[in-house]
């Protein structure tokens, strides 16, 4: 359950729901419904009661904070009949911690309110802010866990103490319940693809595209490409880890080129170790993409040893003045066209010496369109130790093309290093 005003408005993308589902999933526990609510004492209550009837335990995200709008820790223990107490420990690390961050003057008096915890709850350290988690629990053994809604203080608090208390305690029930077999597991894997639409992938697939080994394939459609996951159910860790690399190796036989990567790796990341494995150093030549492609590349780590710069060349007179593009070729061959992106990768190799050039030049609308030209016709280019040139028809609005042409151009280079 993931709480905060914020989250129902629209403000915030609530990212915590699933990262919990993933994590959770990892040691075979089902989550059995998700929810969101505002910052009520009244629902936040409500849909604790509701939740507990249903469920052994409930995870909480949000609302552990010192200010009026943090009611999380009061509803619940209101809920479980328990008054609220203040913990001299976490007041003692409040201190050090403002110490530590060597603020002026004391504790504003609202910091004390993370102070305050439902009598005889468990503290849940967090190493990585000043909320701690909560768990409390009723005589029936029914379960609710507080956590922090700041995502990198959730995730962190979740991996260090919330899981291994949950594995710990499954572990014991297993044990009473079915002696010391291991328990089963929800895992899943995912197989990214791009260049290929999800239809022309499940064709593709055919009746692996229904059914592997039991499994029914999950097709993820984004502005990337098309993300295919499995997912093992009630099975031990290892058997279910054997199950999906046989299905997997399915997959990728059957998918062949479209396959970039597994898990959330970007094809960036794959373009830049292929990139390293061929000693070639980049450098890109931009129009509508105004930097993307670029960006997505520095965005990994450690991608200055492959990548040199870029150039945007938005105007035509940076087409002409920085990457040797003619007006000649501009006013016979339009900005997006082949010559103009075969020109543009080749002027922005030999400007930044690099070993391959790569450029994009296209329409991304709303405007700009001809009948012969419409919306989201898009030119890539390579040249020097690779060379490619890539015609495409993109779709979706200004900003979907613009990020389809940065994944097309990357694929495009991932391609021509793959094929030697």
């Amino acid at each position: 359950m993931t709480i905060g005003d914020e989250l129902l408005l629209g403000f915030t993308v609530d990212t915590n729901a699933a990262h919990l589902a993933r994590e959770l999933a990892e040691i075979g526990v089902a989550i059995v419904r998700r929810s969101t609510v505002g910052d009520s004492a009244s629902d936040i209550a409500k849909a604790v009661r509701e939740a507990l009837d249903r469920s052994d335990g409930v995870i909480t995200t949000g609302g552990l904070g010192p200010t009026s709008d943090d009611m999380t820790k009061p509803s619940i223990a209101e809920l479980f009949g328990r008054e609220m107490v203040r913990d001299e420990a976490i007041l003692q690390s409040l201190h050090e911690r403002w110490a530590r961050m060597r603020r002026k003057g004391p504790i504003p008096e609202s910091n004390f309110a993370q102070a305050m915890i439902p009598e005889g709850a468990v503290i849940i350290p967090n190493g990585h802010g000043s909320a701690p988690g909560i768990w409390l629990e009723d005589e029936r053994g029914r379960w609710v866990a507080m956590l922090p809604g700041v995502p990198r203080e959730m995730r962190a608090m979740v991996s260090e103490q919330l899981i291994p208390r949950l594995s710990s305690r499954m572990s014991a029930d297993g044990e009473q319940v079915a002696g010391n077999g291991p328990p089963p597991v929800i895992m899943s894997r995912t197989l990214r693809t791009t260049g290929i639409a999800e239809s022309a992938l499940a064709d593709l697939l055919g009746d692996l595209g229904r059914s592997i080994d039991g499994m029914s394939p999950a097709f993820l459609p984004a502005v990337e490409g098309v993300d295919v996951r499995l997912t093992s159910r009630d099975l031990p860790k290892a058997e279910a880890i054997a199950r999906l690399d046989r299905a997997f190796v399915k997959l990728r036989e059957a998918i062949g080129r479209y396959v970039y990567a597994e898990g959330s790796t970007d094809l960036a990341s794959v373009v830049l170790d292929l990139c390293r494995v061929a000693g070639i150093r980049i450098a890109v030549a931009e129009s509508c993409t105004g930097g993307l492609l670029g960006a997505r590349i520095t965005a990994i780590p450690g991608s200055s040893d492959v990548f040199v710069g870029g150039v945007v060349a938005y105007d035509n007179s940076v087409k002409t003045e920085m990457l040797g593009v003619t007006r000649e070729t501009l006013e016979t061959s339009g900005a997006v066209s082949e010559p103009v992106a075969v020109a543009m990768a080749r002027g922005v190799r030999a400007r930044l010496s690099a070993d391959v050039g790569i450029s994009i030049t296209g329409i991304a609308g709303p405007d700009g369109g001809t009948e012969e030209k419409p919306v989201g016709t898009v030119w890539i280019a390579l040249d020097g130790k690779l060379s490619a040139v890539l015609g495409v028809r993109l779709f979706g609005d200004r900003s979907e093309i613009r990020a389809r042409s940065a994944q097309a151009a990357l694929d495009l280079l991932r391609r021509q290093l793959q094929s030697g």
